[in-house]
């Protein structure tokens, strides 16, 4: 499902994961930390695929269209059960 987000939104939920959710992620889906890095802004693709995300520009840092909210909807419930308890 195709979804569109602020960059700066999208980096601060990326900012507020707890230590270690990147490699959860990324060992979750089976693919590179790096990978996932990417999908949140990063741009070091050597290690890591280009995951399908194209940024307009605009005020927040622009949108960001992701063709793919898997990795999005991992960390928002990472986010969710490290506010629990």
């Amino acid at each position: 499902m195709e979804i569109v987000i602020a960059f700066d939104e999208l980096r601060q939920i990326k900012h507020r994961l707890p230590t270690g959710s990147i490699k959860r992620i990324a060992a979750e889906l089976n693919i590179e930390e790096q990978t996932v890095r990417n999908y949140f802004g990063a741009k070091k693709y050597e290690n890591g695929k280009i995951v399908g995300k194209h940024i307009e520009p605009g005020p927040n840092g622009g949108a960001v269209k992701l063709e793919d909210d898997t990795i999005l909807n991992i960390a928002k419930r990472i986010l969710a059960e490290s506010t629990v308890g």
